[in-house]
């Protein structure tokens, strides 16, 4: 099967994307500025800007199906990319999906579970939004936030005039959305993926801690029941068919007293969901591509249960991952850089408990390095 897949990126997603399409025969353009995409180790770069007109064209002229490894890219460069090839997810649910505003004023819309929330355009609209909302909440980009970025928690009062000279500067180019804080228990995300034709399937929900506002740990299955884990793939599946949805997307939630808040949409293969690749029959990433293809879906069943740590920074010692029984080291050729995702290890097992013990075992190998430490912590394992 030799087809021709274009994806706009070139980072980890994109990179992990080539493997998974490697054994099925498919090849592979991508599409990136930054002159060091990791995916560009694997597979031939198009280096332009998202708006390159005449780059889209020729990138276009040597795809088959498009899709992207980040939800930044303009709408308008997909719009213009779905002139010439199909692209998926599609450019609609790609609009929807990177404004917060947007995004949230649908989950609501669909009886989907939200936290108060109003845009926010100016300083007065700040404080007329806090009244609204309540103390603590978080002042947002509504546009380009990532990874804990954009974003400022206010506490007090006191703290609007620091949040709108951090923020506000961007009200005009990005805008704003003040959220309420959700003093959640657990934080869950659901991976799903629906094909052309409508066929659904999600793997298990996954359970994941974050520092600094970037994922740490990810563990499948999540500790919730299976009414609220049901109630989870509920949400996702009435947003896709809203949407009309074809790829693999991740809806993350916060669980709050047996109860469900959405937090956001990401559309596109997600950090969350790198332990389909040990720990699943089908990796979210094969499922995208088959997705994207118009194939039939692949099997989300776990293999076991599963951890991923991801590396932060800088890339720990393989040995002790690949030493421990079912340990899994995956490096995406990055140089180091402070807040950057270099890596991940996923650890996966048939029984829980051996997995812990596993997972400890390997803590305790690789040092006290803060990106060990952290997310090893965060599962409540001694280190």
């Amino acid at each position: 099967m030799s087809r021709s897949v274009g994806i706009l990126g070139g980072g980890q997603l994109a990179r992990m994307l080539v493997l998974a399409g490697a054994p099925m025969g498919l090849r592979f353009v991508l599409l990136d500025q930054a002159p060091d995409a990791c995916a560009a180790q694997l597979a031939p770069l198009v280096r332009a800007r998202f708006d390159d007109g005449t780059a889209l064209e020729s990138f276009a002229g040597r795809v088959e199906v498009a899709t992207f490894d980040f939800e930044n890219v303009p709408a308008d460069s997909a719009a213009l990319l779905a002139g010439r090839v199909p692209v998926h997810p599609s450019p609609a649910a790609l609009s929807v999906a990177q404004d917060r505003f947007s995004e949230k004023s649908l989950f609501r819309e669909l009886g989907i579970p939200v936290a108060p929330f109003e845009a926010v355009d100016s300083r007065e609209g700040l404080a007329r939004a806090v009244d609204a909302v309540g103390l603590p909440c978080i002042l947002k980009t509504r546009r380009l936030g990532y990874d804990g970025k954009g974003q400022f928690r206010l506490r007090q009062a006191d703290d609007l005039d620091a949040a709108w000279a951090a923020l506000g500067p961007q009200a005009g180019s990005v805008g704003l959305i003040l959220e309420a804080f959700v003093p959640f228990q657990r934080e869950v995300s659901v991976l799903a993926v629906r094909s052309a034709n409508g066929d659904f399937a999600h793997w298990p929900v996954t359970e994941n801690w974050h520092d600094s506002g970037i994922l740490a740990a990810s563990m499948a299955p999540a500790r919730i029941d299976a009414g609220l884990a049901a109630r989870a793939v509920g949400h996702a599946r009435t947003l896709a068919e809203r949407l009309d949805y074809v790829g693999v997307f991740a809806l993350e939630l916060f669980v709050r007293d047996g109860g469900l808040f959405a937090n956001e949409m990401a559309p596109r293969v997600h950090n969350s969901g790198h332990w389909t690749i040990e720990g699943a029959e089908t990796s979210q990433f094969e499922n995208h591509l088959r997705a994207v293809l118009g194939l039939a879906l692949g099997s989300t069943a776990a293999r076991g249960h599963s951890v991923m740590l991801n590396w932060i920074g800088e890339l720990p010692e393989a040995d002790a991952v690949l030493a421990a029984d079912g340990g899994h080291w995956h490096d995406y050729g990055k140089p180091p850089r402070p807040g950057r995702k270099v890596g991940h290890a996923t650890f996966r097992h048939d029984d829980p408990e051996q997995l812990a013990r596993v997972l400890a075992e390997a803590g305790r190998r690789l040092g006290r390095q803060a990106q060990v430490q952290g997310p090893l912590s965060r599962l409540g394992l001694p280190v």
